[in-house]
Order: C-alpha cells, then sequence, then structure tokens
C-alpha cells in the first residue's frame, strides 16, 4: 500500500494484521532465545504511527520507485527463521510473497 503509517493505523484489518505478524516475530524470537513483549512491541508500532504518522515505509518507498525493497531481511528473515524452528508464519509468508511478487513484475516489464 502506499498510505502512510498514520492512514494505514486507522484500519482495524491493518491493525489485526499487524498484530498477526507480531505474533509470529514473537514466536520466531523466542525459538531464537531472544524475549519479546507483544503488548511493548504493539505499543512501538502505535508509537511509529503517531511519530511519523506522514511518513511511509521503506518498503512501500521502494516500491513505488520500482526498487528491491529489503523484504528478504525482514518479512523473509522470520520465514527461514521459523522454518528452522518448525513455526508457522503464514502472515509473513503472505506478506513477503505479494511484496516479491510486485517485485518480480519489475524486472518482467523490463523485458
Amino acid at each position: 500500500s502506499q498510505l502512510s503509517y498514520g492512514k494505514l493505523s486507522e484500519r482495524e484489518s491493518i491493525r489485526s494484521t499487524q498484530a498477526d505478524v507480531v505474533k509470529e516475530v514473537i514466536a520466531v524470537a523466542k525459538a531464537e532465545g531472544v524475549l519479546m513483549s507483544e503488548p511493548e512491541a504493539l505499543q512501538t508500532i502505535a508509537q511509529i504511527a503517531v511519530a511519523m504518522a506522514g511518513q511511509k515505509s521503506s518498503t512501500a518507498q521502494d516500491m513505488a520507485r520500482h526498487k528491491i525493497s529489503e523484504i528478504d531481511h525482514l518479512n523473509g528473515f522470520i520465514v527461514r527463521r521459523g522454518l528452522t524452528h518448525g513455526i508457522p508464519t503464514p502472515v509473513n509468508q503472505a506478506l513477503y510473497a505479494l511484496v516479491k511478487l510486485v517485485e518480480t513484475s519489475y524486472t518482467e516489464s523490463a523485458h
């Protein structure tokens, strides 16, 4: 989406998806020996939506410029580590796959 953090945070469906992403990240982090708090993570996301309300994520900015994003190092990392630990990460996988699909269109449309 090309919506800003502030606009995204106004949508319940987005907040729900963010919460699902956080749950998966926390499960993978725990398996990696990193303790995280779900309430703190969600609070941080909410703070970003306020502090940077007019900004777009770096992935959204990359997509707007038809540049390859850092998705491999974000959601892709969670997906790979989840596989290593046998932890399902379907929401991260879906987000990763959608971004990679868009990125593929950059190279395919160039030919």
